[in-house]
């Protein structure tokens, strides 16, 4: 394996983008390894490092006064692991329940949005629907029109699990901001 320090001068006169594409090619099965070590699976640990390259990518001298590129790298793939886990465990408990739960809970007098107009609340739902990207749109209505389960969307567009889950969250997401600025 290649080790990088700072007191290299081929490390030194390569600016900091050939630093970091160096840096990461140099170290890259090493951080790898220590993401899955924390418990993440390969695909997840590939997806970490990436994310991790794009992170560095806009500010990539970060890496010229460490001591240490590869502890570095290895700590901040690992940070962003951490931070992985704890998204999807919230994620996972904000979305946890099936519609026929929701479905079966017993609603005692008036809704709370029962005197909006829901025709003027449709035509949100529809422009925002409009607006959202072309692959984010098409897993949505896959998933909310169709009833397609994640696992078959991801399988049916040639896509991670992971890409689904993102897209549905993002969509959700838009849709539900486009109903709060209505009011």
């Amino acid at each position: 394996m290649t080790t990088l320090s700072g007191s290299d001068s081929y490390l030194t006169s390569l600016d900091g983008h050939e630093l970091l594409n160096h840096a990461i090619e140099a170290h890259y099965e090493e951080i790898t390894a220590a993401v899955r070590r924390r418990g993440h699976s390969r695909g997840a640990a590939l997806e970490i490092v990436h994310d991790l390259y794009v992170s560095l990518a806009g500010r990539p001298d970060v890496l010229r006064d460490k001591r240490s590129i590869g502890a570095f790298l290895c700590r901040a793939a690992i940070n962003l692991g951490i931070d992985r886990f704890r998204r999807e465990r919230f994620e996972a408990s904000l979305f946890s329940g099936t519609e026929e739960e929701v479905a079966s809970v017993r609603m005692d007098g008036e809704a709370p949005d029962h005197a909006l107009d829901v025709a003027a609340r449709l035509a949100v739902l529809r422009e925002a629907i409009r607006e959202l990207p072309a692959r984010r749109r098409a897993i949505f209505i896959l998933h909310r029109l169709h009833h397609l389960s994640a696992d078959d969307i991801a399988h049916r567009l040639q896509i991670s699990r992971n890409m689904v889950d993102r897209h549905l969250r993002r969509a959700l997401t838009h849709c539900l901001d486009r109903l709060f600025e209505m009011g």
